[in-house]
């Protein structure tokens, strides 16, 4: 059973056996121009973000340190909430209807952990990551970056859209501090051998070896956390990972 609730003139579609918001209400094509001019509101300079508004228990000394990049519906998200409670990680996602959704999934995680404060330590963020990453975090602010599954853009002439291009992994290079990671998993093996050749590429990381990358309490929730990686795992596709250390 669903119920509705009207909230700040917002409508909220919730399963009234789990308290969390119903993802089929907020459907939304996968694939998004993230070239074209969408209305997104940002910040001049990171010092002008107040993170609060979306932490409201964020400490004094604490600073958003994971990011997730291209989120979805927040599966892995929550993840890292529930893996890293001292760390402060942030979703961001361009798809309005997708990015509602994370919002109301959390706030009703948060409703429903109200004893114990969990989820306190995880938000989402509406914008386009592929341009404003400067304007949310300073230099060498980031300990992780993930991009999981990210829209391969299978067209010739669309590649440039991909998340992973050597402008963009510069701008990342900037905001991730030295010794930090990213992660890249894709169940397209074309896309795989696209990110990994870039990053090789760029001076500023190395990846991981198989075994650096075994050992890393993350990877093993890298394949099924997220919708796009549990629906991989259903049809019994194919898995390409990928880690890179900042230098």
């Amino acid at each position: 059973m669903v119920t509705t609730t009207q909230e700040n003139d917002e409508l909220t579609w919730t399963s009234t056996v789990t308290g969390l918001p119903q993802k089929r209400y907020y459907r939304q094509r996968a694939h998004s121009n993230p070239i074209a001019d969408h209305c997104f509101d940002y910040p001049a300079r990171p010092e002008d973000v107040d993170w609060r508004w979306l932490y409201p228990s964020m400490r004094a000394d604490q600073e958003v340190s994971f990011a997730d990049i291209g989120c979805g519906y927040g599966g892995f998200l929550v993840t890292l909430g529930e893996m890293f409670p001292e760390k402060i990680s942030i979703g961001m996602e361009i798809r309005v209807k997708v990015s509602d959704y994370v919002l109301d999934r959390i706030k009703a995680l948060r409703h429903r952990s109200s004893d114990t404060g969990a989820y306190q330590n995880i938000a989402c963020l509406r914008t386009n990551a592929m341009k404003y990453l400067p304007n949310y975090f300073r230099k060498g602010q980031l300990e992780k970056m993930f991009f999981l599954y990210p829209d391969p853009h299978f067209k010739r002439a669309k590649h440039k859209w991909r998340i992973i291009n050597q402008a963009l992994l510069s701008e990342y290079a900037y905001v991730l501090r030295k010794g930090g990671l990213v992660y890249t998993m894709t169940d397209v093996e074309d896309l795989h051998i696209w990110i990994v050749s870039h990053m090789e590429e760029h001076p500023l990381y190395e990846r991981l070896t198989d075994e650096e990358a075994s050992t890393d309490p993350i990877t093993p929730r890298l394949y099924q956390s997220s919708e796009e990686g549990a629906k991989v795992v259903r049809n019994k596709g194919d898995h390409f990972l990928a880690i890179f250390r900042r230098l």
